[in-house]
């Protein structure tokens, strides 16, 4: 048996390993999105006080993601994971714990910072082996994130439907998830820091080269927060529907997100970064000009499903973008996420806020325009695309769909 046989099956091993990473990633933020009407009740929280303390976790990932490109470097990247990704699998039981508003701001900060802090790392772990493999595996592993939280979803549904205590329920999903975490980190790739490369700063605001990227990532999440918090609403409120078909067309969306970013990697690695963010941009607006103009629900729904489509894949791509952009892959994404997710902290709300000013119809509409940027400025994601003849210099040159 060769060498290179034995380092490709070593790479496939590490793809492998990554995607369960983002898989136990996502399943902890789906444990915990289901049992949250038990922690309102558990703390005597009302909706404005909720609403406040979920908050939170945004915050603490803003705040916290710009310290992981330290932590990666210092202790290198597959260490730094296996930490950080066990911090918040254990951080699932902290919000349970909190018996007042407070304490749950507190527990949610936590929770939000070890997210963020995770996902940074995990992230240039995933573009470092696909920049390995020499194809797009990026949205595949954000679709692998997307399984993870139906599958959490599922959990807390049946734990819910149990009557069980979210205490016990997430003391029990913690456990089982940060073992996972620890065993799958162990096979992950762990892409040294290059020796002229200096110790980025503990903490530092997002490069410029982060920035533009940044704004397309802004523009989907908006429209993916907007979607998956509003269009239930949007539904039954607008048109009327009754409250489980306006609970589906929610299901529905997120099914969509998921399949696409399975799906994604061989439209891009067929039509590049670019093309495919124009184009689902394009489709992305189609939807949200059906759902502004929707007489009927079906309508509305597939103009919800269209923006699924078309945003599905543009922050795997992003976050590629951002991690090739610069000499510190890490601190890139870091900046690119913390966008993303300022953008998926204001997304709910404002849209809250214009349709209380005039109607959720105008709400969709600044979606819309919003998906409209995703055309206009795809070309910044053009770093995202892999140079053909470089990868004759990279490791493992024969690592393709056929090995």
């Amino acid at each position: 048996m060769s060498e290179v046989t034995l380092i490709t099956r070593e790479l496939i091993r590490a793809r492998y390993a990554v995607a369960a990473v983002f898989c136990v990633h996502g399943a902890v933020t789906g444990s915990f999105a289901t049992r949250i009407p038990w922690i309102q009740d558990h703390a005597g929280l009302s909706a404005g006080q909720l609403g406040f303390a979920l908050a939170f976790p945004a915050v603490g990932a803003s705040v916290a993601m710009p310290l992981a490109a330290a932590i990666s470097h210092r202790f290198g990247a597959r260490a730094a994971l296996r930490v950080l990704l066990a911090l918040w699998t254990l951080s699932l039981t902290l919000p349970s714990l909190a018996p007042g508003l407070l304490t749950l701001c507190m527990a949610l900060f936590v929770y939000g910072a070890t997210s963020g802090m995770s996902d940074v790392v995990m992230n240039a772990i995933g573009l470092e082996t696909e920049n390995r493999m020499g194809r797009s595996i990026m949205s595949g592993l954000h679709g692998m994130w997307s399984v993870g939280a139906l599958l959490g979803s599922a959990g807390g549904t049946f734990a819910a439907h149990l009557g069980a205590d979210a205490r016990v329920h997430h003391l029990l999903a913690a456990a089982v998830l940060t073992v996972l975490g620890l065993l799958v980190c162990r096979y992950v790739l762990d892409p040294p820091s290059s020796p002229e490369e200096d110790a980025p700063p503990r903490f530092a605001l997002p490069p410029k080269s982060a920035l533009l990227i940044g704004a397309v990532g802004f523009c989907a999440v908006f429209a993916e927060g907007a979607s998956l918090d509003w269009s239930a609403v949007y539904l039954k409120d607008e048109l009327e529907t009754s409250a489980g078909l306006a609970a589906a067309c929610t299901t529905a969306f997120a099914l969509t997100m998921a399949v696409a970013r399975i799906a994604g990697d061989k439209i891009v690695d067929r039509f590049g970064p670019v093309p495919t963010v124009r184009a689902g941009g394009v489709l992305a607006t189609g939807g949200g000009l059906l759902v502004v103009f929707a007489g009927h629900p079906a309508v509305a729904m597939t103009g919800f499903g269209m923006m699924g489509l078309g945003i599905a894949v543009v922050v795997p791509l992003a976050f590629a973008a951002a991690g090739r952009s610069g000499p510190n892959p890490s601190q890139a994404i870091a900046g690119v996420a913390t966008i993303t997710y300022t953008s998926g902290l204001i997304a709910p709300s404002a849209i809250g806020a214009v349709a209380d000013a005039t109607s959720l119809m105008v709400s969709f509409a600044l979606v819309t325009t919003l998906a409209v940027g995703l055309i206009l400025f795809a070309g910044v994601l053009r770093s995202a695309g892999r140079d053909k003849d470089a990868t004759s210099d990279a490791p493992l040159p024969e690592a393709s769909p056929r090995a």
